[in-house]
């Protein structure tokens, strides 16, 4: 699975953004420090033109649902920018806003 040039597939930026938003809030726990660092890599990625993390390192660092959620979105960005709508949709419903146990709000 080629993760380069992820960007060229979104309907513009805000679409982008709010794929990324998806991923910063929903997926991407601190507590999870691994796991996070990875997916952090992945969001970047979403916006630049190289490659900055693999598709074998995702399966390596990623909880099984998490993984499936980011091939998802993957495909989704191979295939239409409604698919990408319907990545974000999805994914919206299916993991909750991460909440810092620190952090009362």
């Amino acid at each position: 699975m080629d993760l380069r040039n992820l960007r060229l597939g979104f309907r513009d930026d805000a679409q982008r953004r709010r794929a990324q938003r998806v991923i910063h809030d929903r997926l991407a726990d601190d507590r999870l420090q691994d796991e996070c660092r990875y997916l952090m890599k992945f969001w970047w990625q979403l916006s630049m033109s190289y490659q900055e993390v693999t598709i074998g390192e995702l399966r390596g660092h990623l909880t099984a649902d998490k993984l499936h959620a980011v091939e998802a979105l993957i495909e989704a960005i191979h295939r239409s920018p409604e698919d990408i709508d319907t990545w974000i949709a999805r994914a919206t419903v299916a993991f909750p806003v991460i909440h810092d146990r620190g952090n009362p709000e």
